[in-house]
């Protein structure tokens, strides 16, 4: 399959650094589905974020569980679209307005980077406009994998000649002007189904983007951008990567494990119901083993429907003993994977864990002493209005779907071909045929 010239998913238009916009993000998750709405005003630029031009001020926010999901893909059409459409539905209430498109998180279908380098002749003359666009579409003509959509096209530097690692070749002079190009790809089964459940609510995609990439993009300061920073997004049914280098996205990885699994050791463990599994790690979970006492006993209810059976009793200290291996495994496979990137295996380089799973107490200490780096939680930053359940690194993925709008610019995309409107049952079934007839 060769890969058409626009890539295989939506590019959002970015948004002027002049005007306020209405945009909705939606993170459509394993556990949850989140839906935000805000309104990006102009501001100038923050001595921490520094490359946003637009504050960021939440007018509407839902969150429910999710539904038909299994490891960031759809498994169940029907269920998925249900939950989609009930959090789409409060946070328009709550924001007052109808949404026509929403901003789209892919956490699933095996995130992963590939790198293209391309150059076209410049005999000399100074580099223009049209240069740019010429060297970028000769990257983008590259073939990827089968079965591989892309979902992010950067450019992560320009090279004149013999002089690599430029980040503003506009009136430069040389003869061979190349690009080094970085493409997030994913399996395209996902990103189809993902889409389909979208446009079955009656939204437009207006991008999809990976999860990771804008975990960092809420969570990540300008400065650790630059020097180099990992994010690992703990999501319930995945952890993906995204490494950032000279503030650029460099890198990108996941698999298909995450919190969800040590929630499935605890109810094995325990002999208890999923749900109940599920609230013992979030009130009691931990991987902080020399603080844990076997006299800290907790109440476990059982498995079955006889309520008479009494519940049994463990010790805090066991339930660390069936959570810290699992998490250690997480974060294993996440250093394995960090060590196969140029870019990511630089061992100074500060990491920032977002996700569901980030919250267990002790986790920051112990990344650090598996990854070798330094650690940290991180959170949303910069968005007003933000409420207080959203403030942690559980919502980081939807908080940074309302900043990637910013970073559209740097993306390398042609203009889709303009959309007819539709409506009725008619209208998503061609809308999502002409994505697919566009892109295979």
């Amino acid at each position: 399959m060769t890969v058409l010239r626009f890539g295989l998913t939506p590019k959002m238009k970015p948004v002027s650094p002049r005007r306020s916009a209405v945009v909705a993000g939606l993170d459509l998750g394993t556990s949850k589905v989140v839906c935000m709405i805000a309104r990006l005003e102009p501001q100038a630029p923050q001595d921490v974020l520094r490359r946003r031009s637009h504050g960021v001020r939440i007018l509407g926010f839902s969150h429910t569980a999710a539904g038909g999901m299994k490891a960031g893909q759809v498994v169940d059409l029907i269920e998925a679209e249900e939950a989609v459409r009930q959090a789409i539905d409060t946070a328009e209430s709550m924001a007052g307005v109808q949404l026509e498109s929403v901003v789209v998180s892919l956490s699933g279908g095996r995130l992963g980077s590939e790198r293209f380098i391309a150059d076209v002749e410049l005999n000399g003359s100074a580099v223009a406009d049209g240069d740019i666009a010429r060297v970028l579409a000769a990257a983008s003509r590259h073939s990827v994998r089968d079965g591989r959509a892309i979902l992010h096209s950067l450019p992560i530097g320009y090279a004149l000649d013999a002089a690599k690692g430029i980040r503003e070749p506009r009136g430069m002079l040389g003869h061979r002007f190349g690009v080094d190009m970085h493409m997030v790809t994913s399996d395209v089964a996902p990103v189809r189904n993902l889409m389909l459940t979208v446009e079955r609510s009656h939204l437009e995609v207006e991008a999809m983007v990976a999860s990771p990439y804008v975990a960092g993009l809420a969570c990540l300061a300008d400065d650790e951008a630059d020097l180099g920073a990992a994010c690992i997004d703990l999501g319930s049914g995945t952890t993906s990567i995204a490494f950032f280098s000279g503030g650029r996205f460099v890198h990108a990885d996941g698999f298909a494990l995450g919190a969800h699994h040590v929630t499935m050791d605890i109810a094995r463990g325990l002999n208890t119901r999923i749900a109940s599994a599920e609230r013992i790690k979030a009130i009691y979970g931990s991987v902080l083993s020399g603080g844990s006492d076997e006299r800290d006993m907790i109440t476990v209810p059982t498995v079955g429907d006889d309520e008479r059976e009494p519940p049994q009793f463990v010790s805090r200290a066991s339930l660390v003993r069936i959570i810290k291996p699992r998490i250690e495994e997480i974060l294993e496979l996440a250093r394995d994977r960090l060590a196969t990137s140029p870019f990511a295996a630089e061992t100074r380089a500060r990491v920032v864990l977002t996700g569901g799973g980030a919250q267990l107490p002790g986790l920051a200490d112990l990344a650090s002493r598996i990854l070798r780096r330094p650690v940290r939680i991180g959170r949303p930053l910069g968005l007003a209005g933000l409420p207080e359940a959203a403030k942690g690194p559980a919502f980081a993925v939807a908080a940074g779907l309302l900043v990637y709008p910013q970073a559209a610019h740097l993306e390398h995309f042609e203009p889709r071909r303009t959309r007819q409107l539709m409506t009725g049952t008619g209208g998503y079934i061609s809308r999502v045929g002409q994505w697919l007839r566009e892109s295979f």
